[in-house]
């Protein structure tokens, strides 16, 4: 007997029953949203999708603001962390709108390197107390005018890491409460279309994709001190956004690479890899991370 799709509910749907959500998406809050409509499938202007050739399986030491070296359309999934600008040894200390601008210039360079159907996964703070800098809704704001469809944000929750600090600025003072961020953001941003055109080979497993399709990740922060640079991202954070979002062989672009997390776990994953950094002693790390990086290896515990 075919089963008839439930109608938009007011109280929501129960665990079991099918759920037929055309009314809200057809609805002018959607349709007039200004955020920008995925293309059809059969519409989706794809061009040709250059095979990997010697562009890929490299690091730049050069600008993500200009990336020459890579054809357009080349790149399935893009995953970044870039600098917060937030004083660290590697911030150049560049003013809000600066700093900005280079998130938008990186951020058109990747729109022009992804292939159609292609994802880009940011990694983002909000800073500061005293004002509160809200990047996640600056960042949302620039990609949506390179032409992004945003996808999703995940909440990367380390609470439980960070859950000895205190606020003594306001300890148990109502006068001047300040807020402890126990989080950092992924922010999910799919070109032209949120499904691909293509076809490949998925190697996530059914529980991992019931954990990594949440919008909270509990994942223990790196350690700075153990791989050398200020401010590395844990391997297992790229290595599930790289599998629920690439095929195997996809290549897969960081345009911010510090110490090349993102192209380990690239590798580790099966998949192909590039990344762009103006420190060339983060070059040399990254590339001597990928030297050591065993593909046997479980990815959440390499060096």
């Amino acid at each position: 007997m075919e089963r008839k799709p439930a109608h938009t509910s007011d109280f929501g749907v129960s665990r079991g029953e099918a759920h037929d959500a055309s009314e809200f998406y057809n609805s002018r809050l959607y349709q007039d949203s200004g955020l920008g409509q995925p293309q059809p499938l059969e519409e989706l202007h794809q061009g040709p999708v250059p095979p990997p050739g010697e562009w890929a399986d490299r690091l730049y030491c050069h600008t993500a603001e200009d990336m020459h070296h890579l054809p357009d359309n080349s790149i399935a999934l893009a995953v970044t962390s870039p600098p917060y600008n937030a004083s660290k040894q590697y911030d150049e200390d560049l003013s809000l709108d600066d700093y900005l601008d280079l998130i938008a210039a990186a951020g058109a360079e990747v729109y022009r390197t992804l292939r159609p159907g292609g994802r880009f996964a940011v990694n983002i703070a909000n800073l500061g107390r005293k004002l509160y800098i809200p990047l996640t809704a600056y960042f949302y704001q620039i990609h949506l005018d390179l032409g992004f469809l945003p996808m999703g944000e995940i909440i990367w929750f380390k609470g439980r890491v960070a859950s000895g600090s205190t606020a003594w600025g306001s300890w148990q003072n109502t006068r001047s409460p300040r807020f402890r961020d126990v989080h950092e953001y992924i922010l999910v941003f799919a070109k032209q279309s949120f499904s691909r055109p293509d076809r490949g080979e998925s190697d996530i497993t059914r529980d991992e994709f019931m954990a990594a399709t949440t919008s909270v990740w509990e994942i223990a922060p790196e350690s700075a001190r153990r791989i050398g640079q200020p401010a590395p991202f844990p391997l297992a954070l790229p290595d599930r956004l790289i599998r629920l979002l690439s095929f195997r062989g996809d290549v897969i672009l960081d345009p911010f690479l510090g110490s090349g997390t993102t192209a380990v776990a690239a590798r580790l994953a099966g998949r192909r890899y590039v990344g762009y950094d103006t420190n060339p002693e983060y070059i040399v790390l990254a590339e001597a991370r990928l030297a050591a990086a065993d593909p046997d290896q479980d990815p959440t515990s390499h060096p």
